[in-house]
């Protein structure tokens, strides 16, 4: 052993992760993803209660249709205790701190058909966070690839500015079952996509914490 290998050996690279915010990924329950499927089924065959739980006027989406959950459904469906544990789980992995309030503003579906989209912007609360109930086989391919990057369909995560040994956005190819949890304040996009009638269905949330914990300039 040389004695450059002697100095690599007691210096071991450790990667650390003290900029920018964590982002947690769960997968959901197939039996609630299930559930929250049959819901939505159900809501978009009653257009009276379509057009009363519509919820598109406050969201940013240029989408087919987006419609709010309804409370009594977050509750009993096992929906709200599936957001308060992952969160739980979240906060407690990224900054060793156990949350005792959890409280849903709202949560919605989101129904994408091709060429819509969802623009960059953010969310009220404290935390947000989407997941996929159905996703087209094919989204379409990019007329210009890069690097074999394809990004229709994506969710695109957002955070300050491209450095060096920084990257400011995360692509994230959306895939049934898979929830990604993020701070409100991140700024997140959706692309549109093409050569598909298929619906691309998501489901998001809104919900405020312990002030304490979300309010870092109080500590």
């Amino acid at each position: 052993m040389t004695k450059q290998d002697e100095i690599m050996k007691e210096s071991e690279m450790q990667i650390l992760r003290p900029f920018g915010p964590s982002i947690g990924k769960i997968k959901i329950p197939q039996k609630l993803i299930e559930t929250l499927n049959n819901y939505a089924d159900k809501i978009i065959d009653d257009e009276k209660k379509s057009r009363e739980l519509d919820w598109g006027k406050n969201l940013a989406g240029n989408v087919r249709q987006e419609f709010r959950l309804e409370e009594d459904f977050v509750k009993k469906s096992g929906w709200l205790d599936f957001l308060a544990q992952a969160v739980q789980n979240w906060i407690k992995n990224s900054q060793n701190q156990k949350i005792t309030s959890f409280h849903v503003m709202n949560s919605w579906i989101i129904r994408q058909f091709k060429n819509e989209y969802n623009p960059i912007h953010w969310h009220s609360g404290h935390v947000s966070g989407v997941g996929y109930l159905k996703v087209p086989e094919n989204l379409g391919k990019s007329s210009q690839e890069i690097k074999g990057d394809n990004t229709n369909g994506c969710l695109e995560l957002i955070h300050g500015s491209r450095m060096f040994l920084s990257q400011s956005k995360l692509t994230i190819k959306p895939e049934v079952g898979i929830f990604y949890l993020f701070p409100n304040y991140l700024m997140h996009s959706v692309y549109p996509f093409i050569d598909s009638d298929e619906e691309r269905r998501s489901i998001s949330f809104n919900a405020k914490i312990d002030d304490g914990i979300f309010n870092v300039y109080t500590s």
